[in-house]
């Protein structure tokens, strides 16, 4: 466990990244000083909320996040909703053979990308030491280093566009990423929204994308 200060020492790279993800979810845009004097998680969170400017409602956004995958995925599965649990394993759900066209289906439907699928471990971690090798290869032979350079950068582009393995389990754990990743998309009412869910979602979306333990994003936790 690393210490108290853990999110305090996160690149600030790594967290601009982040909020490009928050801004897609929560369909705003933070302009080039506008977190300048946000200290800590919790001021982050509240400055977040209030940014919101739409009525607040109390319905749960993962409830309905759930309901539309559940709909989505009888639809174009053609089976009934009623056997669609959060419990639902995605790989009986989504079959290797057909996965990747299966997904497309649902994210046409959904109206976003899900994100959910990933090259095998075995292709990404070959094609990522190729990529170092090569770079320390320029210093030797640039010609051979720059044709491994353009190898392993087609390769990692092409195992991300067509790998088909799933990176999450349940059906119950997709609603919930949708709900982190595509906020007002998954809301039954996108004109609404809960102003208590949203700290949540944040937690869920920092402790996820940066590998911070749940319990050191407390609302007094510094930025870096």
């Amino acid at each position: 466990m690393m210490a108290d200060d853990e999110l305090e020492n996160v690149d600030p790279d790594d967290i601009s990244d982040l909020l490009v993800k928050v801004e897609r979810s929560f369909d705003m845009k933070f302009e080039s000083t506008e977190l300048m004097n946000i200290i800590t998680f919790g001021e982050l969170c509240d400055h977040i909320a209030n940014k919101i400017q739409l009525e607040h409602s109390n319905d749960c956004t993962s409830q309905q996040a759930f309901y539309k995958l559940r709909d989505a995925m009888a639809s174009i599965l053609q089976i009934d909703y009623k056997t669609i649990t959060t419990s639902s394993a995605l790989l009986g759900l989504l079959p290797k053979q057909s996965r990747r066209s299966l997904v497309k289906k649902l994210e046409v439907h959904l109206g976003f990308k899900l994100h959910i699928l990933r090259p095998p471990y075995w292709a990404s971690v070959t094609l990522a030491i190729l990529l170092v090798t090569s770079c320390a290869a320029l210093f030797f032979n640039w010609q051979i280093g720059l044709a491994g350079l353009a190898f392993s950068n087609a390769g990692l582009w092409f195992a991300k566009k067509f790998g088909n393995i799933l990176t999450l389990q349940t059906v119950g754990q997709l609603a919930k990423k949708m709900t982190s990743e595509s906020y007002f998309k998954s809301r039954r009412n996108p004109s609404t929204f809960n102003k208590s869910e949203i700290e949540k979602i944040l937690v869920d979306l920092f402790s996820n994308d940066l590998g911070i333990d749940k319990s050191k994003l407390t609302r007094e936790a510094k930025l870096s």
